[in-house]
């Protein structure tokens, strides 16, 4: 038999041993006794009736047997068996709907919203949760200064979109509110419909030139003005990992090298950013389990990935979480599809 095989080519007598076996390992991570699965009585089976298909479904490559243990629990290939044709998933419910969608109800930057959902993923899926943040060149509406006081002013930034966002500026010494209000005006006139980077090419060949309408004061201004928003821009996260303390619980306790090499891997966000693009490219929930993905092979393992998309349909970010392969994967994988529908819903 092979990992691609459908579950109904085993017989009924071996799914019912195999799901329970699946099922008892994911719910205690531990291997599964043929006498604890004796004492279920939907099986009727005895302990040497229930050894014997175990051992089938371990020449099948379903099953494995610690040497330190007499009970058999499911390898990669039979994880990826029971996800793909035997689990039975549980839509999130009602609590866990409100808990994913309460972070996305506050106004502010994308990527606040982005880390508090990512955030109420990890800690109702006891994962660690990811999300990849959009690459965005927001186009430009409107610019604004608020005065705080003599050496600080607030940047007001309005996108076509809708979007405001705030930042603290320093400003060049001998700037009057009417200079403020001044460069916003300018600011506003000459770059909307912008991005920032063209903006900032703008505003580089018109000083360049001497072209500027402004004074020296006020040309200062609206170049710290434009400066501190493509700086920004360029330093906003790629990938935002939020709850990998999740991934460290008494269960952990004798398994300590797995959970330290998994922690060094999500220290590697360019590395898992790679991985997670390859879920940008489908419309559908992806699960690796275990060494299926070469990143997180040697920890052991699983990620889910749901991408989401933005205001005209298309795939822009990829949103998941990271944790063992023995995680409840009929609750995990809904509560993650429908995070990427509410990611998606947000981006409209």
């Amino acid at each position: 038999m092979t990992p691609t095989t459908p579950i109904t080519e085993l017989n009924e007598r071996a799914r019912d041993v195999f799901r329970l076996v699946v099922e008892s390992y994911l719910g205690t991570g531990l291997p599964v006794a043929s006498r604890t699965l004796s004492k279920i009585s939907s099986l009727s089976l005895s302990p040497a009736s229930i050894r014997n298909v175990m051992q089938d479904l371990e020449e099948l490559g379903l099953l494995a047997a610690p040497h330190t243990s007499a009970g058999r629990m499911p390898t990669e290939t039979g994880l990826r068996l029971f996800v793909d044709g035997m689990m039975q998933a549980a839509m999130p419910s009602a609590e866990e709907r409100r808990a994913i969608e309460a972070g996305l109800a506050e106004a502010g930057p994308i990527e606040e919203a982005l880390s508090a959902a990512t955030a109420a993923l990890s800690g109702l899926s006891a994962c660690a949760g990811i999300v990849m943040v959009p690459r965005r060149e927001p186009v430009l509406r409107q610019f604004g200064f608020v005065p705080l006081n003599d050496r600080q002013a607030l940047a007001v930034l309005v996108g076509q979109d809708g979007s405001v966002e705030n930042r603290v500026l320093d400003l060049p010494p001998g700037v009057s509110p009417s200079m403020l209000n001044e460069a916003a005006n300018f600011m506003s006139a000459r770059f909307a419909g912008m991005t920032l980077r063209q903006a900032g090419d703008m505003l580089a060949q018109e000083m360049e030139s001497e072209r500027s309408a402004l004074d020296g004061a006020a040309r200062e201004l609206v170049a710290r003005g434009i400066a501190i928003w493509s700086h920004d821009a360029d330093d906003r996260p790629v990938l935002i990992v939020r709850g990998q303390a999740h991934l460290i619980d008494d269960g952990t306790a004798a398994d300590l090298e797995r959970v330290r090499q998994l922690l060094e891997q999500l220290e590697g966000k360019q590395e898992i950013s790679r991985l997670l693009e390859g879920a940008l490219a489908g419309s559908a929930t992806k699960i690796f389990i275990g060494s299926e993905n070469k990143l997180f092979s040697l920890s052991g393992s699983s990620v889910i990935a749901a991408p989401y998309r933005g205001a005209d349909g298309r795939v822009v970010g990829v949103v998941g979480v990271i944790g063992p392969t023995r995680l409840n994967y009929a609750r995990v994988i809904p509560m993650v599809d429908f995070t990427a529908q509410t990611l998606s819903r947000l981006m409209r």
